[in-house]
């Protein structure tokens, strides 16, 4: 819990004093939370859970370190991200405790637009980088991301999928075969003020295990020259669950950071 209070914290201390910073336009603001924005943004986040389902009072946390990067191959506009997390597990027998990295996740997304939203679709690809066997999994996977978003004025709506399965790795780590789904909703408020929810549904397709979050938070974004800046903070609660050790409830935060091309 001591994580979660100084991270909280933070946040807490951060947001009210931007209150009075300048408010960017509702692009400005739909730019900085749609994740098919062609621009360079580096984002800090963090994924705290405070508790989980089947392992008492014990707690864990991901920081995300996360890029994107815009490019063009074959004429065609499209965007790399790469998530890179360095994780700290509960503390439960007989390990207890470990921080490390993670395995590094990309994905390239051509973007398209028709229908009156905008669309990505791609590759993506995990590479088992974790440092400790308790914070990876051990396995080469692939897979394919998708994305949908419909900027509104008053906001944004949409979601991205992914689906990835293991075809390469240390053999004796079980195989992988997962499936995410990150619907969410931008409300914005005024002065670089919003309302968001978007947390990620995850499914095990091969051992069936699943949870389903709904999440509600606040941000605040705001402009430093040519650079946008974008804080938020987002509890997330489960309400649908299947399995031992899958997340009860979480906060996700984070600071992420887009400059101009």
């Amino acid at each position: 819990m001591q994580k979660l209070r100084l991270a909280a914290g933070s946040v807490a201390v951060i947001l009210p004093a931007l209150a009075g910073a300048a408010g960017p336009s509702a692009d400005d603001m739909n730019s900085s939370n749609n994740p098919l924005s062609p621009t360079i943004s580096l984002n800090l986040q963090d994924q705290y859970v405070g508790r989980y389902y089947g392992l008492g009072d014990e707690d864990g946390n991901s920081v995300l370190l996360r890029g994107t990067v815009p490019h063009k191959l074959f004429g065609l506009p499209q965007i790399v991200r790469f998530t890179m997390p360095v994780a700290t597990t509960p503390n439960v027998a007989p390990d207890g405790s470990k921080t490390g990295l993670g395995d590094l996740n990309l994905f390239n997304l051509v973007l398209l637009k028709g229908m009156g939203m905008e669309w990505g679709i791609g590759p993506q690809l995990t590479i088992p980088t974790a440092s400790r066997d308790q914070t990876g999994t051990g396995k080469w996977q692939a897979g394919l991301a998708g994305v949908a978003i419909s900027p509104q004025k008053w906001g944004m709506i949409g979601g991205l999928v992914t689906w990835q399965h293991s075809f390469a790795g240390e053999s004796n780590r079980p195989t992988q075969d997962n499936l995410t789904a990150q619907p969410f909703v931008i409300y914005n408020l005024p002065e670089g003020w919003y309302l968001r929810s978007t947390a990620t549904w995850n499914f095990d397709l091969k051992r069936g295990n699943y949870y389903i979050p709904l999440g509600i938070g606040a941000g605040k974004v705001w402009k430093v020259g040519k650079e946008t800046y974008n804080l938020f903070a987002e509890p997330q609660w489960t309400v649908g669950h299947e399995g031992v050790g899958v997340p009860k409830f979480q906060v996700f935060m984070g600071l992420n950071i887009q400059f101009p091309l």
